[in-house]
């Protein structure tokens, strides 16, 4: 974070003044008054003011996301690299480094944990609505691929026996990508079923009625 102190005989000058060597506006950052004072000349007849500020960019809501990834990465022992990717809706951290099945967890437990939390921790310290992301290695993006093949293999199996089939458990996650792989055929549906964390997909012929 970048951070300049600047003198003006108002706070407003300051504060102007700081901003256009930071190059940015007063909405992303922080400002503090370090200083306020007044001095006459001997005769009581000048009066000059003096206002120090100090103006500091605020984090945004990716630097805050790979500030707390780092930190809990560390408290678990684990060495890795955490790279950001912007996107217009959401921000990426791709966690990149050896042996990180612990960062993983089994099907994804602590990796879709620490994306929760991460998520909430941002949102709080920024007050911005935006989503983090968080893959390892791009684990998500494989375990996607896996999950559109397991759809597409069920949706054949249905309609070739006409009858319906029910997806292992899985989370709300994974059962979105599912439902959105299956989006648009023809004589399909698909919902799903069951408690938490236990409920599962159905894929079903779609029961035809009468015209």
């Amino acid at each position: 974070m970048r951070a300049v102190e600047k003198v003006g005989r108002t706070k407003e000058e300051a504060i102007d003044l700081a901003l256009e060597e930071l190059g940015t506006s007063e909405d992303k950052v922080k400002i503090e008054v370090l200083e306020e004072s007044t001095t006459r000349s001997l005769l009581g007849l000048i009066t000059t003011n003096r206002v120090t500020v100090r103006v500091t960019e605020k984090e945004d809501m990716g630097q805050v996301a790979v500030r707390l990834l780092r930190e809990i990465l560390v408290n678990m022992g684990v060495s890795a690299q955490v790279e950001i990717m912007r996107r217009p809706d959401h921000v990426i951290l791709n966690v990149r480094g050896h042996d990180l099945g612990s960062v993983i967890g089994r099907k994804g437990q602590t990796l879709d944990a620490l994306q929760y939390l991460v998520n909430i921790a941002v949102n709080k310290q920024t007050g911005e609505r935006g989503k983090i992301i968080i893959d390892v290695e791009g684990y998500r993006k494989k375990q996607e691929e896996i999950l559109k093949r397991l759809a597409l293999r069920t949706l054949d199996k249905v309609k070739r026996q006409g009858k319906k089939e029910m997806l292992p458990p899985m989370s709300p996650h994974e059962r979105r990508i599912i439902h959105l792989t299956l989006q648009g055929e023809n004589d399909i549906i698909t919902y799903s079923e069951g408690e938490e964390p236990y409920r599962r997909v159905v894929v079903s012929p779609q029961e035809k009625t009468d015209q």
